[in-house]
């Protein structure tokens, strides 16, 4: 049943829980408003986005691929009038074959970096590479930009689909990535100390690995025998930091764990979220609210998969540790799936695919309503029977304004603002300031003072 609250939002907005439910040729919400659209896409897809957070750096990454392999960067210096600066493609594009499917900065010593993960197929070469690594400090000059090395994992070839940087609170910067597990292997995650990759160590820096605790599928989909999606935060009530994963996407159970990573020697799992037990066909993406009491997940695939919405309490306090059932759910279409999720609370931003970015207000769980969209997809695109996996695919917030940015697989990149979201900081809200966004230099807060790392 929907709340009176619901009901009201959708009566001021034009907008429901039902598809097309606004003036044809109406494909927003009145409250979002678009900045600029770069068209980067056309027949080559683009797959996720990152935003940097400092506004005297105003750029955004979006990888690229299938064919080729790259990433591009958006200036966004004059909001309004974005462009590309730079664009990156693998040697050899027709050897590699593949895609870079998800990207992320980190900073580190007062440089900045940027990391992209690929994914080659089997019989190109470098089946080993899981992640390219570049200097990006010296934007916005381009000529600058350097390569500075690849993360290669000859234990569990075929890239990483999805990765995590985090700053630990013992100080250390790491790299959290999916692998793609071949059978017996101990981890779905793997972990790396990137001061010790940078320094050249002749390990490139690894320092650990997430287990998977479940079996994988007999047959695993490309890109689902290890974690799916990866997030990291720190628990500030607790004083620990959490390693949330979705687990492989067509694994038996389902399976969302959450893993206290605190002593990253010895992962301790504390709660496992068993999707299938809401007719959720695997792990995909899986992201926590500031104080992790809550937690969101989206599988994308079959149709009708709408987003989820868990109490973590009882697993989190140990008296349950295995949550089966969701709390509230929501979607915009019932035949329709979506794809990842920023959380700056009380606001969730979804990349919805065909729906476009989407935004869901989360104060009451049970009843997430929707307070704003904007439809990036085109359409122009013909539509796969069983295919869900078209349009907006990744989006990210910038915290310190609120900037909004969305890559979608065939329209490319847009940034929107939102009325009244003008910046993020969970103490506005009576949170704690925890979201996907790094303090690079102070680390986590309310984390106790590092210690050194050997």
């Amino acid at each position: 049943m929907r709340s009176p609250l619901f009901a009201l939002a959708a009566f001021v907005l034009g907008v429901s829980s039902l598809p097309a439910q606004y003036p044809p040729g109406q494909h927003y919400s009145p409250n979002v408003h678009l900045l600029t659209h770069v068209p980067l896409a056309g027949a080559q897809k683009v797959s996720d986005i990152e935003v940097e957070q400092d506004l005297s750096r105003p750029y955004a990454y979006v990888s690229r691929g299938p064919d080729p392999i790259g990433f591009d960067i958006v200036s966004l210096k004059t909001p309004a009038h974005g462009q590309r600066i730079y664009s990156w493609a693998i040697e050899n594009p027709e050897l590699h074959q593949g895609r870079g499917v998800n990207g992320k900065y980190f900073k580190l010593k007062g440089r900045y970096y940027y990391v992209q993960a690929v994914q080659i197929r089997a019989g190109s070469p470098d089946r080993d590479v899981s992640t390219i690594v570049f200097d990006v400090t010296g934007l916005p000059d381009t000529s600058t930009i350097k390569e500075v090395g690849r993360i290669h994992v000859p234990d569990a070839p075929g890239g990483a689909h999805n990765l995590f940087p985090y700053k630990h609170s013992d100080g250390r910067v790491l790299l959290f990535f999916s692998t793609e597990s071949p059978a017996g292997y101990p981890y779905g995650a793997l972990v790396y100390d990137m001061e010790k990759f940078l320094a050249g160590a002749p390990d490139q820096g690894r320092v650990g690995g997430i287990p998977l605790p479940e079996p994988r599928a007999a047959t695993p989909a490309p890109g689902a025998k290890g974690y799916h999606d990866e997030y990291v935060a720190y628990d500030v009530a607790n004083h620990r930091d959490l390693f949330y994963g979705g687990g492989p996407e067509t694994s038996p159970l389902g399976g969302n764990f959450v893993y206290d990573i605190t002593d990253l020697k010895n992962p301790k799992l504390i709660a496992t979220v068993i999707a299938q037990s809401s007719m959720q066909s695997g792990g995909h993406t899986f992201v926590a609210t500031p104080d992790g009491r809550y937690a969101m997940t989206i599988m994308t695939s079959p149709a009708h998969q709408p987003v989820r919405l868990w109490d973590l309490k009882p697993a989190l306090d140990g008296t349950t540790p295995v949550i089966k059932q969701p709390i509230g759910e929501w979607t915009v279409a019932p035949s329709k799936s979506g794809h990842m999720i920023e959380i700056r609370w009380p606001y969730a931003f979804i990349a919805d695919y065909e729906q476009g970015l989407r935004v869901l207000d989360i104060r009451m769980p049970q009843d997430p309503v929707q307070v704003g969209f904007y439809d990036t997809y085109t359409y122009r695109v013909p539509f796969e029977p069983g295919g869900v996996a078209f349009g907006a695919y990744g989006l990210d917030v910038r915290n310190v304004d609120g900037l909004i940015v969305v890559a979608d697989d065939y329209s490319g990149f847009w940034a929107f603002k939102m009325d009244g979201f003008d910046g993020w900081n969970g103490h506005d809200w009576g949170m704690p300031n925890v979201s996907s966004v790094q303090d690079w230099d102070n680390g986590p807060e309310g984390a106790p003072k590092p210690q050194k790392v050997s």
